[in-house]
């Protein structure tokens, strides 16, 4: 009976449509302020291995239009050095074998002052932990999937990562529907590289290109 239920639960979810949001507050979110959430916020993408790919993205604020190609960015402790991101990647959900983990993109780090300290490449070497979260979509088109959004999710990923000069960290994506129930989940990315945590993000500002992700169901 408990396994009907779940895969009748997950089939529901299959026809749900979601697409990409920012965090609360920003204009998009008034325009497409009545679509359902259609989500829970305990769902966890773990227990059904689907086939994701994340992005750090760009947003057409003329056209509300999702696009990859965009740069996230983060803040260590104390001394205010920064780093700078960019990448894309796809993994199964499921935490065990195989995780099918691709992906990448570019670092580039930076003292408080604004002087480069170093850049080059990343690689995805490993999956931590993925889990859905719920929200209202407040953008009109998708570039990367389904033109309506309808195979965009909300959610949180951690990722192992390995840097191009030798050092090695991990990669935090979140993605913030708006009108997410959920508080607590952030719009943007956080990393650490080496012995150095950029564990304060830089959010997203309305209208402002920069500091956005998205996920999306690619099976």
């Amino acid at each position: 009976m408990n396994a009907r239920i779940l895969s009748a639960g997950l089939a529901g979810l299959a026809l749900i449509s979601l697409a990409l949001g920012c965090e609360r507050g920003t204009p998009a979110s008034t325009v497409l302020a009545a679509k359902t959430a259609g989500l829970s916020p305990n769902f966890s993408a773990s227990a059904s291995n689907h086939h994701m790919r994340w992005d750090i993205i760009s947003v057409n604020f003329a056209t509300l239009t999702l696009s990859a190609g965009g740069v996230a960015s983060a803040r260590a402790n104390l001394d205010l050095s920064k780093i700078t991101l960019t990448g894309s990647g796809t993994f199964r959900s499921n935490p065990g074998n195989p995780q099918d983990v691709t992906g990448g993109g570019t670092w580039q780090t930076f003292e408080a002052s604004g002087g480069s300290t170093g850049s080059g490449s990343y690689t995805v070497t490993g999956l931590v932990s993925f889990i859905l979260a719920p929200g209202t979509f407040p953008l009109q088109h998708d570039n990367i999937g389904d033109p309506n959004g309808a195979d965009v999710r909300a959610g949180l990923l951690v990722v192992r990562i390995a840097y191009s000069d030798g050092s090695e960290g991990s990669l935090v994506v979140s993605c913030n529907f708006a009108g997410t129930a959920t508080a607590d989940v952030f719009e943007g990315v956080t990393a650490s590289k080496g012995r150095t945590d950029f564990w304060n993000r830089a959010a997203p500002a309305p209208g402002v290109h920069g500091n956005r992700t998205a996920f999306h169901v690619i099976d």
